[in-house]
């Protein structure tokens, strides 16, 4: 144990209450024992901390920050050196807003097309999506912000994900599944790593003994804390027993009952719920030094960094007849109203609210590059609009060239 001096002067039922969560993105604390609350908050992205005056989840309610580019477009890079870069301005943001771990990074290879966490996962490739990983780690906790790996593991897809149950063999768990996961965790050292809604072979992921108890903590060294993704948690005491030291967000007096029966019967050793109890306050601890400064940051040169990291990791995957670069002077049309309004990430618990958004139509304009636009479609309704078809396709036939900008056109929640 690495705090038993504190672990000690807690009462029993104070144990069952510091391995679930305060609320529902803060733990919780004993000002008495020096140990502040701390508060965690979605990312991996951005940083969306909710505005108080929202609901729990307040996916539409939360403070600006600065929206970096979606992991699978960050992945493309192939740069550890800026990655590290991006991190350590997370962490900066998170600092000025008094986070102490943001929930990412995201690295789960990515099996279905659909699934809804694609975007914020890194990679198609185990080896790339590990170094992305660690190096995200390594920038944002050199400023004394805790990272959550996440989900451990083998969260390939959405539909059904509370439930459904991933069965692979051992080989390519180890050879495709965790190699991610194996590398974030040796080079990164994440103070969280965060488990998964789904079973893998059987067992829900808060109470997985393979994957947390014998390879990340037995194989890998892993000495931090395992937390739940929000409801993740199934059954509390066989989730302790598996190593899931914080269940996220907080279940009320539900499940620090169910410990408290388990202690009395014998069903739960005091060790076990004991060393889920040192890890959260080893988790304050480490968090503590940062809190007690007052920090800000350089917002117009995170919005630089998000560009320069769009930039290095755009990838040109064809050129057919050189279309590119466009003609200087060429006559421009510029179609899709994702021109004025780009969808520039994903939706749910990741979606940031921007500082700042720039787009082609705008900085276009800003530099004076003549060209016509034609709106195209409806970016909110998923339906055809003819008299706004055939305005597009009449500027693309008095056009050199059309420029089409497209995407899911699903309204961002």
């Amino acid at each position: 144990m690495k705090y038993p001096e504190i672990v000690e002067k807690l009462t029993l039922e104070q144990k069952a209450k510091f391995v679930s969560g305060y609320d529902y993105w803060h733990l919780e604390s004993d000002e008495t024992l020096g140990l502040p609350q701390i508060m965690v908050t979605d990312g991996p992205n951005g940083l969306r901390k909710q505005n108080p005056d929202g609901d729990g989840v307040g996916l539409g309610n939360s403070y600006p920050a600065t929206a970096f580019p979606n992991s699978a477009t960050l992945s493309c890079s192939w740069d550890p050196e800026l990655i590290e870069r991006e991190g350590k301005a997370l962490g900066e943001e998170c600092l000025k807003e008094r986070v102490s771990v943001l929930l990412g990074p995201g690295t789960n290879i990515k099996r279905a097309p659909t699934c809804g966490r694609n975007f914020e996962y890194f990679s198609e490739d185990p080896l790339l999506s590990g170094k992305c990983a660690a190096a995200w780690i390594k920038g944002i906790q050199s400023m004394g912000v805790g990272a959550s790996l996440k989900h451990f593991a083998c969260n390939s897809q959405e539909a059904f994900r509370m439930v459904i149950d991933e069965v692979v063999d051992e080989r390519a768990l180890r050879e495709l599944y965790l190699t991610a996961f194996e590398i974030a965790v040796k080079e990164g050292k994440p103070w969280t790593i965060m488990n998964c809604y789904n079973k893998v072979n059987g067992v829900y992921g808060s109470e997985q003994v393979h994957l947390q108890q014998e390879i990340a903590r037995g194989e890998w060294g892993f000495d931090g804390l395992f937390i739940t993704d929000w409801g993740a948690s199934v059954d509390r005491v066989p989730g302790l027993k598996a190593g899931t030291d914080l269940e996220m967000p907080s279940s009320g007096s539900y499940n620090e009952k169910k410990i408290l029966a388990a202690v009395a019967s014998g069903e739960l050793p005091i060790d076990v719920l004991d060393a889920a109890v040192d890890n959260v306050i080893a988790l304050i601890e480490k968090s503590k030094p940062q809190l007690e400064l007052v920090h800000d940051f350089d917002q117009p040169a995170h919005h630089a960094l998000a560009q320069e990291v769009a930039e290095q990791s755009m990838q040109l995957l064809k050129n057919d007849d050189n279309i590119l670069p466009l003609k200087k002077g060429a006559k421009v049309a510029i179609i899709g109203e994702m021109a004025k309004f780009p969808r520039y990430q994903g939706a749910g618990s990741s979606v940031v609210n921007p500082f700042q958004i720039d787009n082609a139509y705008w900085e276009l304009g800003k530099r004076g590059l003549p060209f016509t636009y034609a709106k195209g479609y409806d970016k909110k309704k998923d339906v055809v609009d003819d008299a706004l078809v055939a305005e597009a396709v009449q500027q693309a036939k008095e056009a050199d060239v059309a420029v089409v900008f497209a995407g899911r056109i699903a309204t961002t929640i």
